[in-house]
């Protein structure tokens, strides 16, 4: 899956598609618009990619203070608001490639 097809599902599908990861599915339910169920997945990910998703997700709610931490645990650089989308697509080309 690509990318681009993971945000069409979102933005078409009433369930995110089987066999995604716990990364993916956190992506996917935030390109849906559920931002409590794609932060309730991306609080189990106790890991580097966890803590990207987890700020890019306080990125999109506002709380920049919080954001900047989860970047900064996930030894990415923070970003402004305007970036999220942009955040979005590389982290989505990460997870889905497996990395």
């Amino acid at each position: 899956m690509t990318p681009a097809e993971l945000k069409q599902s979102a933005l078409k599908d009433a369930r995110p598609p089987a066999g995604l990861s716990e990364a993916a599915q956190a992506l996917w339910h935030l390109k849906k618009g559920d931002w409590e169920k794609a932060h309730a997945i991306a609080q189990d990910i106790h890991d580097a990619q966890g803590a990207w998703i987890h700020g890019l997700l306080h990125l999109v709610e506002g709380d920049l203070g919080n954001a900047r931490y989860w970047f900064a645990e996930a030894g990415r650089p923070s970003v402004k608001p305007a970036q999220a989308d942009a955040v979005w697509d590389e982290i989505a080309a990460e997870v889905l490639a497996g990395r």
